[in-house]
């Protein structure tokens, strides 16, 4: 056999595995959801009354249009015993004012507000969290982004996630219902490619987690040195879940997503998100950082090859 002819069987053979491979992911993705996101509410693992207090660190920087209002649906949770900890780096931020806003509407809620950050590394989210996670006074932290939105019981949905083998809980990222071309093309692709893939590689036992969304044990970080010893790495998400997988703890995903809702959005901001998404992905994850932009070659009836390397090539460039 010609070695041409050799190469070009190999070739198939590993594009009909990488087609199989791709469809698999795609069945085991709807089969989790429907099971575990679908779950009842009333299925609760923990009596109300004795689940765990919670820190929350919610990371500020800039307002949007949705900012108050995100940030008032965790004033309303309806938990038995948490604290906000709002983190703002600069004095100057109008994020300071919407904080004061929100902690003058609800006195009776367990909140405050850090101003100034800790400069104790290179990751900017990590520096402004520091001051709040030093001041948290419950064992679970629960780390969210600012333009994520909850509901009254996301919380509790979390909290029991947190068995007694489980060290983080994460929320699948999903996108409210927003005006306008780029949010819905941010909503197509956290609706179909990322869960598909991220669902997959968390079936399959491989750690991938973002940090939109996660509640954590704070004496398991500790352990590793506590926060700011992820303030050296950018995706301090991966590292904290690193950690804490290293050290025996199981990861549970909650049955809520983890869903956001940034005020403004546009092409740019798109592409730029999706880049770092790559970058992060093809690092950490070889699964999701080469499957992902491998699988729009499948979806065309021709140029399939030039197609997968292209998506490839894209995927890992950051000038585009």
């Amino acid at each position: 056999m010609a070695p041409l002819e050799l190469a070009m069987q190999g070739l198939a053979v590993f594009g009909l595995v990488l087609f199989l491979v791709l469809w698999l992911m795609h069945l085991m993705s709807i089969i989790y959801v429907r099971l575990h996101l679908h779950k009842k509410r009333s299925e609760v693992k923990q009596p109300f009354a004795q689940l765990a207090g919670v820190s929350l660190l919610k990371p500020l920087k800039g307002v949007d249009p949705n900012l108050i209002s995100n940030l008032e649906t965790f004033f309303t949770l309806d938990y038995p015993k948490y604290e906000i900890l709002l983190c703002v780096q600069d004095q100057d931020d109008p994020a300071v004012d919407v904080c004061k806003k929100l902690l003058g509407k609800y006195p009776n809620v367990d909140a405050r507000l850090f101003i100034g950050g800790k400069k104790v590394g290179i990751n900017p989210k990590i520096n402004n969290l520091m001051p709040g996670y030093e001041g948290a006074k419950y064992q679970l932290v629960w780390i969210c982004d600012s333009g994520i939105r909850v509901k009254p019981d996301t919380l509790t949905d979390l909290a029991n996630q947190m068995t007694e083998k489980v060290g983080l809980v994460h929320g699948l990222p999903y996108v409210a219902d927003r005006q306008g071309f780029a949010a819905t093309l941010e909503q197509v692709y956290f609706g179909t490619s990322h869960p598909r893939s991220y669902i997959s590689a968390n079936v399959t036992g491989i750690k991938c987690v973002t940090g939109m969304s996660c509640l954590m044990r704070k004496d398991v970080l500790d352990q590793a040195g506590g926060l700011i010893a992820f303030a050296q790495y950018i995706a301090e998400d991966y590292f904290m879940a690193k950690a804490i997988a290293d050290r025996g703890w199981k990861f549970s995903m909650a049955t809520q997503v983890a869903l956001q809702n940034s005020g403004s959005y546009s092409i740019g901001q798109f592409q730029s998100r999706m880049i770092r998404i790559s970058k992060h992905s093809s690092y950490f994850c070889i699964l999701v950082g080469v499957l992902v932009p491998a699988e729009p070659s499948y979806r065309w009836g021709s140029g399939r090859r030039s197609m997968m390397a292209a998506s490839l090539f894209c995927c890992q460039i950051d000038w585009i």
